[in-house]
């Protein structure tokens, strides 16, 4: 094992486990008497939950008001609600909700005690004004399993169309006071949900795994998701008892570690066409993750056999084929071949769709291409060329 240099940011305090949603109203309570309540317009709050949580919050002396996302989070709806809150005085934000509606209360959080727009701060497409923070408190409880929102620095925020754009507000003021992990809040998620989201936090936990970043410490993070990912995934896709709530717990770990990875070493291809894919088309962030997640590994393997064999990438992609397949005899060839077929497997087994069923065709992949090297792409394993790029994309068009 290398010991080579690294640093850790900041992490939130976490609590994990079944029922630990009933800490946050004493937790919010320590912040001040006014809470910010973020939340989707259904997922919590058409539940019995929503009730029993909004009592014990009154019970503590909190004056709550109540903002919903739905879809992704634009600038435009986070100044909206910055706006219309900051008068408000709000001492803590509390989201509880998927990763849309972490990342807008996220950034909602960090601007209420300034009122400027976060269009002032976002990478790439803003004013490029320093944020100096300091945020609101902010509690992040999700209620899926796949985007990690609740351990990362980031908020992403997107305008959807031919000028759109996918980019983050960033800053390490931002990150939760609180990551609050409930596994039994993931039990109303519908399965095609289970499945996207299940893609995108395995595509994290791997990506973090093979990036150019990657240390010991993370190392250990993404094996440990990873492992409860191969747990607990189709458990709790299928969505049968008594087996379905252990894979609801793996997941929501598996989810969180998948925040903490990405936070601190970066991500890869996927991801780097994630940004453009989802900003130009309506295809959901998790789709993209577990449509393109075995061909992009090829893609990385291929480029890397050709051009860097000596690559660490290429015997750490070896070990996650054997840890999925169960087989710690295979050699590196057949385990990097057995990874790449048992993602493909696992994309075809949860019915995710092409990107042709998106409207996305061979016309857009030079826009695409062109759009995808962002920062994940900076921590990919290997420099792609634009054309390994678009193979990803012709592949799975």
């Amino acid at each position: 094992m290398q010991f080579s240099s690294f640093s850790i940011s900041r992490l939130p305090r976490i609590s994990y486990g079944s029922g630990r949603l009933n800490e946050v109203p004493a937790l919010a309570a320590s912040y001040g008497r006014t809470a910010l309540l973020v939340t989707g317009k259904q997922s919590f709050c058409t539940t019995p939950r929503w009730q029993s949580f909004i009592e014990a919050l009154e019970s503590k002396g909190i004056n709550w008001l109540h903002f919903t996302v739905s879809g992704e989070p634009s600038p435009t709806l986070v100044d909206e609600a910055v706006s219309r809150f900051r008068k408000d005085n709000i001492d803590v934000v509390i989201a509880i909700g998927g990763g849309s509606v972490l990342d807008a209360a996220k950034a909602i959080a960090g601007l209420l005690p300034h009122g400027n727009s976060v269009m002032d701060h976002l990478e790439g497409v803003g004013n490029n004004v320093p944020y100096r923070g300091p945020s609101t408190p902010f509690i992040a409880v999700p209620t899926t399993a796949g985007t990690g929102s609740e351990a990362t620095k980031n908020a992403v925020l997107s305008v959807q169309g031919p000028d759109g754009f996918k980019k983050s507000f960033r800053d390490e003021c931002l990150i939760p006071e609180y990551a609050i992990i409930d596994p039994d809040l993931l039990a109303t998620c519908p399965r095609e949900l289970v499945a996207a989201d299940g893609m995108d936090a395995f595509t994290q936990l791997l990506e973090s795994y093979v990036s150019l970043k990657a240390n010991p410490f993370i190392d250990a993070l993404a094996w440990s998701g990873m492992t409860a990912v191969k747990e607990g995934f189709f458990a709790a896709w299928e969505g049968k008892e008594p087996e379905a709530s252990h894979g609801r717990a793996a997941m929501a770990y598996a989810a969180l570690l998948s925040g903490i990875t990405l936070a601190q070493v970066g991500l890869g291809s996927v991801h780097g066409l994630a940004s453009p894919l989802g900003a130009f088309f309506p295809i959901p962030h998790g789709v993209v993750c577990g449509t393109l997640v075995s061909v992009a590994t090829e893609v990385n393997i291929n480029a890397m056999q050709q051009r860097e064999p000596q690559n660490p990438a290429l015997a750490k992609y070896a070990q996650v084929g054997r840890l999925l397949m169960g087989r710690d005899e295979l050699d590196d060839a057949t385990a990097r071949s057995s990874l790449i077929a048992l993602l493909a497997e696992w994309s075809e087994r949860l019915q995710l769709p092409r990107l042709n069923g998106y409207g996305i065709s061979a016309d857009d992949f030079q826009m695409i291409v062109a759009n995808s090297r962002g920062s994940s792409m900076l921590t990919n394993p290997i420099v792609l060329t634009d054309q390994e790029i678009r193979e990803i994309l012709e592949r799975r068009g």
